[in-house]
């Protein structure tokens, strides 16, 4: 196989352009608004009713995204599509909250999650950047929310979780929402320069990446009690949690890794950089298959694989962080690294035929259904958005 330059900015706006390709025949739900978010590997449409507050976000970011990248009016209408649907659909204003799954338009689930108000938070900050001012109000209102329903500040970090009237809070504490809070925040001050969402995106970076990774021999762990203690039998017996997998996750590492580099971009202090190198380094050298390619997806304290499957995020996540550790060192290792990353995705998890990524392979690099792309599960934000990541960066050189 003759493999492309991926660090072409040609190739890379020709690759968003394939993704966002796959989904443009049957994005747009005539029925019941919003997006579809369930495709197979064709491109057609399983459970056509059912929505995830995560995939709806994301899908609006992608689009932003495609707007601002290509100029063309089609993203732009397909964003503000999905800003109405988040806003007639998802927020209840009754119980002043977002809805977290639907059926259509009816509530299915109404827990209050602060990983999903970090991609509303996300989603808005995009809408912003794209001129769509009638998102600021918004964006304040979920920051406020933010900040009044789970912002934790003896702790310096977020809880996780509400009851749909908002009288409970969990007591689980977990990294994944606040990393996600963490990537929301920077872009919210890039799109509206207010040094408040700056502020709060350093201190969960260095509250994640510092204090409670320094709990943990320096990597990041998924699962805390509420006095922040780490959890370390937190679904011990379900490796494959959705949102919160037991185990080091090296795509959080990278994430990590690619968030600190970011961050060090707008308040640069010297950790940042030597953090981020240490996150990556660790998470390539225990869970990339020398034999068949690839970054496994979790592993167990003691450095021994939990789950050897591969999913589409962590690969993307990771050479994103990899383009970013080569520009701000300047070391050639890192670029070789985003390359054999992209080379094996190239060849394992891109669909040349349909577009798009396949969402999850196992250690012998074979899907294991049809299923492309699922509500909460996967619209191919991960992958947009490390490409456009490294675009801006290989654009500027």
């Amino acid at each position: 196989m003759t493999l492309p330059d991926f660090r072409s900015p040609e190739f890379l706006r020709d690759h968003c352009d394939r993704i966002l390709a796959f989904y443009q025949p049957n994005v747009v739900d005539t029925v019941n608004g919003g997006f579809h978010q369930n495709f197979l590997d064709d491109g057609s449409v399983f459970a056509p009713g059912s929505k995830h507050l995560v995939s709806s976000t994301r899908m609006i970011f992608n689009y932003c995204n495609a707007y601002r990248q290509s100029g063309e009016g089609r993203y732009l209408e397909l964003a503000r599509h999905g800003l109405d649907f988040l806003r007639t659909a998802h927020w209840d204003a009754t119980r002043q909250g977002y809805h977290w799954t639907l059926r259509g338009q009816a509530p299915d689930d109404q827990t209050n999650h602060c990983y999903g108000l970090a991609f509303v938070v996300l989603a808005l900050s995009a809408c912003i950047e794209c001129g769509i001012e009638s998102a600021r109000d918004d964006l304040y209102r979920a920051w406020t929310m933010l900040n009044e329903k789970f912002w934790q500040p003896q702790c310096g970090l977020y809880a996780d979780e509400a009851t749909p009237d908002w009288q409970q809070l969990s007591s689980y504490r977990g990294q994944n929402a606040n990393m996600h809070s963490c990537e929301a925040l920077l872009a919210a001050y890039r799109a509206t320069g207010d040094e408040a969402f700056l502020q709060r995106a350093y201190t969960l970076a260095h509250t994640v990446a510092v204090t409670l990774a320094d709990k943990a021999d320096g990597l990041v762990w998924e699962h805390y009690t509420e006095s922040l203690d780490i959890d370390w039998d937190y679904n011990r017996d379900d490796p494959k949690n959705l949102y919160r997998p037991w185990g080091f996750q090296p795509g959080h590492q990278t994430e990590w890794a690619k968030l600190l580099l970011l961050l060090h971009r707008e308040r640069p202090e010297g950790w940042m950089i030597e953090r981020a190198r240490q996150l990556f380094e660790r998470a390539l050298e225990t869970c990339w298959d020398s034999a068949r390619g690839g970054i496994l997806y979790g592993h167990a304290p003691d450095g021994s694989i939990c789950d050897d499957d591969k999913y589409f995020w962590v690969q993307a996540e990771s050479f994103a962080a990899a383009a970013l550790l080569a520009d701000a060192t300047g070391e050639e290792i890192y670029w070789q690294w985003y390359d054999r990353i992209w080379a094996y995705s190239w060849e394992h998890f891109v669909d040349h035929a349909h577009g798009a990524w396949y969402r999850v392979l196992d250690r012998n690099n074979r899907k294991y259904s049809q299923e492309k792309s699922t509500a909460g599960g996967k619209c191919d934000y991960h992958t947009l958005g490390a490409c456009w990541e490294v675009l801006a960066l290989v654009s500027d050189q």
